[in-house]
């Protein structure tokens, strides 16, 4: 079935407002093709506070964080990944509340920031005080958070479910108005698609990504985005084998409806479902020149 995408997302930017029991969200004013309407930062707990996401390194942004802060505990801030719509501000959120940063690790070494801009580009200067893995378990006061490790959309993308609300934080690898870039070589399709069955096998009741509104129903919208890198992925092939075979052909081929500004993005993740299938050996390369190999 087609995505059931929701657009219809509208919050106050720099307000904290409650969304769930143990939940409290701040809009950054970072809109654009790929933040959406802006990061979502996500404050969880009460007093005791860990902080996901925290965004952009704008004044007021920053300004507006501290306000919903005061009078808290901050004991964790949490990085889902290390772009520059998500992890900038946890080093003046740090300095101002003498939290850790925790996360997976920094920016893998491939990027794509020497080609066209696809996404906010990596936040290279970010490096977490706390490495976490998969599993891992993180408690404050009144709330456990489990750790949920989702590479492909980048090679260091986690995840973090709120355990007492049954609710994931999914960061950018599932979001409500839009698919998701794998942009290869620090994205990875092969990858991407191995944690969205992850996250197909769990029990979470809600899903908060950093951008957009919530997914109140989990399990249909995850496999509905498994399935269209399913068909995304027959659409290449069957350009290939009709011999479209250059990137950006395939491109203006399948993404004719979508805006301009995005085929960008869209070259990569037609690239990366490129490298999925010549690592599978169904495809092959000469060049910028792709073939199907059976």
């Amino acid at each position: 079935m087609p995505i059931p995408f929701d657009r219809t997302f509208d919050a106050p930017y720099g307000e904290c407002v409650k969304i769930g029991e143990r939940i409290h969200r701040v809009l950054a004013p970072n809109p654009g093709p790929f933040t959406f309407k802006g990061t979502g930062v996500y404050i969880i707990g009460t007093r005791d506070v860990a902080v996901i996401d925290p965004g952009p390194n704008l004044p007021i942004h920053i300004e507006a964080l501290k306000r919903a802060l005061a009078g808290k505990n901050v004991s964790h801030i949490l990085l889902t990944h290390a772009h520059n719509d998500h992890s900038p501000a946890a080093a003046p959120l740090k300095e101002w509340t003498g939290a850790k940063t925790v996360a997976y690790g920094p920016h893998g070494p491939g990027s794509s920031d020497n080609e066209t801009k696809v996404e906010e580009g990596a936040d290279r200067a970010f490096m977490p005080d706390v490495r976490i893995k998969d599993g891992d378990i993180l408690e404050g006061g009144g709330y456990t958070i489990e750790c949920v490790f989702t590479p492909g959309h980048t090679s260091n993308h986690m995840c973090y479910a709120l355990k007492e609300e049954k609710a994931l934080f999914t960061g950018d690898h599932v979001m409500g108005w839009s698919t998701t870039v794998v942009a290869p070589p620090d994205g990875d399709m092969a990858a991407y698609r191995a944690s969205l069955g992850k996250l197909l096998a769990r029990d979470d009741r809600i899903l908060w990504p950093t951008h957009g509104g919530p997914i109140r129903d989990p399990r249909p919208f995850l496999q509905a985005y498994l399935d269209h890198r399913a068909e995304r992925e027959a659409q290449i092939i069957t350009c290939l084998r009709e011999n479209v075979q250059r990137i950006p052909d395939i491109v203006a081929r399948l993404y004719a409806d979508v805006d301009k500004r995005l085929h960008p993005a869209a070259a990569r993740s037609v690239l990366a479902h490129l490298i999925e299938l010549e690592d599978e050996g169904r495809v092959t390369r000469d060049g910028d020149i792709f073939r199907t190999s059976r």
